[in-house]
């Protein structure tokens, strides 16, 4: 696709093709206002007025578009998206409205990933014009952000290994001059044993790492957001079902939302001290892999029996969680596709959330409802940690019976989280399986405007 920055402008009077907006409601008012011809076109194209209906109408020499929205009067951010998708290539206004927050739309319905498709040249860009100049700044990085989230999820695991997503922190160090230390292969046994566990059975160019960006004033409150890094998820040697497998190339979607989250701070300057930690590994099959039995020691000190070598991403975030611990933060947010519990009970596009706080987790459900990135609260039942326990170490990694999933993997990430500290935690699915406007089936962001208006408005 097109950079975002390219796909918005501000009006400035040039040509454009008009794009009028309409419900049903309101359709057969407007339709009266047109010429019989203008009419017909729109009768031939079945255009009613409906949702993310797209109609072209002519008008002399030229001709204009037509889309159909619930309410032309409070524009969501899929509004235009169906229309960015469909449209030519072009410039184009909003006759009847201002776009506000469907330019997020707008930019995400053009988003192709095309990386490996050689004769794939797609369409070419329809640039949206605005009066609300003040507002494309903001809309175009949140949507930069999703893309980045899209393009990471989207790339196979042999490119988008652990040493890839090292490449990507690098990138945004450099970017917005951050520092940035990372702890790779055998060197992460002694302080970080869990994240070599997991990732110590992956080839060599796979080595398991962890990448601590940091990055604002250290006097500022510190703000720490740690993202689940599973390049590649085979179980293990709980071996997962090939059809298990097949999309487990997304499994780092946590590290590409904390990764999106992170610029979005810096690149607002944001008054916080940011810790960003991405532990990143490949949970493979060979003669050094961990074992069903084994038990783990942990940064923290706790033992870990491995019950499930499946249930690797909270052993990863359990080390991290705790480096996070160490800064004293004043709000730590971790990204994981974690369960799949958590998507029986939610489907695909509602994440999974759990906070200690529930002001904290009012803010951020708040924070989506508003930005078109709902998610739903879960709990972390006291009465439910004993799942968790261990004849032969402080706990087991996965729980003893079926039941609440998500939330006693979310019971088990708090062990590691320090007492006092507010924590919030997305189980996030990372991923679109049915295309709608605006969200091409693929990686996708669930989660992180949620995030990101809360935390701005948080530390404002």
């Amino acid at each position: 696709m097109s950079e975002p920055k390219a796909l918005i402008r501000p009006d400035r009077g040039e040509d454009a093709t008009a794009i009028h907006l309409v419900n049903k409601d309101g359709f057969e008012a407007f339709a009266k206002a047109l010429k019989t011809g203008q009419r017909t076109a729109l009768a031939g194209q079945k255009f009613d007025g409906s949702g993310y209906q797209v109609g072209i109408v002519p008008d002399g020499d030229g001709w204009f578009a037509v889309g159909g929205v619930a309410d032309p009067e409070s524009l969501s951010s899929w509004c235009l998206a169906k229309l960015a998708e469909e449209l030519p290539e072009g410039v184009y206004r909003v006759a009847n409205a201002e776009p506000g927050p469907a330019m997020f739309g707008w930019i995400t319905g053009q988003y192709r990933f095309n990386r490996y498709k050689s004769d794939d040249k797609g369409q070419g860009p329809r640039v949206l014009l605005t009066a609300q100049a003040g507002q494309i700044e903001g809309l175009t990085a949140e949507a930069e952000a999703e893309c980045l989230i899209r393009d990471l999820v989207n790339s196979p695991p042999e490119d988008m290994g652990p040493a890839a997503l090292e490449a990507q922190c690098a990138t945004l160090a450099r970017t917005h001059k951050a520092d940035l230390t990372v702890v790779r292969g055998d060197a992460l046994e002694q302080d970080y044993p869990m994240i070599h566990a997991v990732g110590r059975a992956a080839a060599r160019h796979h080595a398991p790492r962890l990448m601590h960006l940091t990055w604002g004033d250290p006097s500022d409150p510190v703000l720490a957001v740690v993202g689940k890094g599973v390049c590649f998820d085979s179980g293990g040697l709980n071996i997962k079902p090939g059809a298990g497998m097949r999309l487990m190339k997304k499994d780092m979607g946590g590290a590409a939302h904390a990764l999106a989250l992170a610029g979005l701070i810096m690149g607002a300057r944001l008054k916080v001290r940011l810790h960003l930690l991405i532990p990143a590994v490949e949970n493979a099959i060979s003669g050094g892999a961990f074992r069903p039995g084994d038990v783990l020691k942990s940064r923290k000190g706790l033992t870990v029996e491995i019950d499930n070598t499946d249930a690797e991403g909270r052993l990863i975030l359990g080390d991290a969680l705790t480096r996070a611990s160490e800064e004293n933060p004043d709000l730590i947010v971790d990204f994981a596709t974690l369960t799949g519990a958590a998507r029986v009970a939610l489907g695909p596009d509602l994440p999974a959330l759990m906070a200690r706080k529930d002001a904290t987790a009012d803010a951020f459900i708040a924070a989506g409802k508003v930005h078109d990135d709902a998610g739903w609260r879960l709990p972390l039942p006291e009465a439910y940690r004993e799942y968790l326990a261990s004849d032969v170490a402080d706990m087991a990694n996965s729980a003893s019976n079926p039941y609440a999933g998500a939330s006693v993997a979310g019971l088990f990430l708090d062990r590691f989280v320090a007492d006092g500290i507010d924590w919030v935690h997305f189980d996030t699915f990372a991923w679109t399986p049915t295309p709608k406007p605006g969200r091409s089936r693929g990686g996708r962001g669930l989660g992180l405007r949620a995030s990101w208006h809360a935390i701005r408005a948080r530390y404002a």
